[in-house]
């Protein structure tokens, strides 16, 4: 007994136990008396929006869905994926077209079809492999859910 108890301790002692895998994230700081009149006012053209979709489905559209402003055109959607060759090879000629482009990624969370964490994940990932400097997390709009119901992707 005694010389099962020292190999057992002898081996959790020696063991390396498996690192988790962590994405580094900087979140900007809050500020503490936040005025929305000088809230960042994106433009058009540097604007780039991603959908989160269910299914493992990713919508985009570049500029911003504004249907209330008549001198902005509405936005074609389009639907692509998490491979290389999908939304990856998007962001990048984005990225070669538009020096800065500003991401806004969208989670689709409407009537229970709502996008999985691990698509959250796999975005975060393209915006450190594409080098994206700016991005920001959204909330998805009602016109946005509209869009895409229009669309028919």
């Amino acid at each position: 007994v005694d010389l099962a108890f020292l190999l057992l301790t002898f081996f959790m002692l020696t063991t390396t136990f498996a690192k988790p895998n962590v994405m580094q994230l900087t979140m900007p700081v809050k500020e503490k008396n936040p005025n929305p009149e000088e809230q960042t006012k994106i433009k058009a053209s540097q604007a780039m929006t991603i959908i989160l979709g269910a299914d493992d489905k990713v919508y985009y559209y570049f500029g911003l869905n504004n249907p209330k402003d008549p001198s902005v055109a509405k936005p074609e959607l389009k639907l692509t994926d998490y491979s290389q060759n999908g939304i990856r090879k998007i962001l990048l000629a984005r990225q070669a077209q538009q020096p800065e482009p500003i991401v806004l990624i969208k989670p689709y969370t409407y009537e229970g079809k709502d996008a999985r964490y691990k698509n959250m994940v796999d975005i975060l990932d393209e915006m450190n492999i594409t080098n994206q400097k700016k991005y920001a997390l959204v909330d998805i709009s009602k016109d946005d859910i509209d869009l895409i119901k229009a669309s028919g992707l």
